[in-house]
């Protein structure tokens, strides 16, 4: 079984390259615009890859620094890392679409479900591996 510091740091080199990649993409569209700038979900989807990328570190090492059994900081980095991919995802969506530059402009049923799965896996993963770290110190 994959420990979990290690699908983070798998996870982080994958954001990375995503931010790299979606750099080229913002540049492409930045350098063809008349106003010098890409898409608000082409810069978001850039940003937040990078961003993630460091995050996903900082879960590595507190998934690394932990004293929980392996198969719980696995759990809660799946769902960290996983809710991560989802958000980059949503944004590249959107960058590819260009149909708005809110996409929480009007909320649905099904969008206001998932944005609280979102936050309860976010704070709840990250929750638990900092439990994991604490009683480890």
């Amino acid at each position: 079984m994959i420990e979990a510091e290690n699908l983070a740091i798998i996870f982080s080199g994958i954001f990375f390259l995503n931010g790299l990649l979606t750099g080229v993409w913002k540049f492409n569209q930045i350098s063809k615009s008349a106003d010098g700038k890409a898409h608000p979900y082409v810069d978001i989807a850039h940003r937040s890859s990078l961003l993630y990328s460091f995050a996903t570190l900082l879960i590595a090492n507190f998934a690394y620094l932990s004293k929980l059994p392996n198969e719980i900081e696995l759990i809660a980095t799946i769902a960290l890392v996983a809710y991560f991919a989802f958000a980059i995802l949503s944004y590249m969506i959107q960058g590819f679409r260009q149909t708005t530059d809110n996409q929480l402009r009007e909320v649905t049923k099904t969008t206001r479900i998932f944005m609280w799965s979102l936050i309860v896996a976010e704070i709840g993963g990250f929750l638990v591996l900092f439990y994991g770290v604490l009683i480890s110190i």
